[in-house]
Parts: structure tokens; sequence; C-alpha cells
């Protein structure tokens, strides 16, 4: 199991994301949080086994058709602490 706190920076408010970071993360069984930022990003953290955590990654990428994602970051974050389900905060 591996942990890892996201960051998605360009048009990724009111355009869904958090719906579909939900929905991404559901289908490779993470747990974790996702919720947006004053500054206008998203962030979270997701949980799971290494391999959906880097499908999961590759998908933050892509973003919804309605987002222009601009830049990702992932950073490792303590495993364990984050459950096994995924919710919006």
């Amino acid at each position: 199991m591996v942990a890892r706190r996201f960051r998605v920076a360009g048009r990724v408010q009111g355009v869904g994301f958090r719906v579909f970071v939900l929905d991404a993360a559901e289908a490779e069984g993470l747990g974790g949080w996702v919720r947006n930022t004053p500054d206008g990003d998203v962030e979270g953290v997701a949980e799971g086994e290494r391999e959906a955590i880097d499908r999961f990654a590759r998908r933050l990428e892509r973003g919804p058709a309605s987002a222009r994602v601009d830049h990702v970051t992932m950073d490792d974050e303590t495993a364990g602490r984050h459950g096994r389900r995924f919710e919006i905060r």
C-alpha cells in the first residue's frame, strides 16, 4: 500500500473535477479524499496499491472533458491513515 498527496492546477473547479476524481478513485479501489482549494486548484490524498495509484495519476493528468489540466503534482504521504473509502470534502 502507498499513499500520495496530489494537487491539480488548471481549470479544475466548476467543471465536475471532484466527481471525476471520486469516480476514478472508486474504479481503482482507492481510499482518501478530494477537495477544492481557495486558490482554484483541487487537492487530495489517494491510498491503495502502487499500480492503482499510477493509473489514477494518469487519469488526473487527463481530467474530464470539461476541464483543462495544466499541472499535477504528487508527493508521498504516510499510508494506512486514509481508510478504504474515498470522499469529496
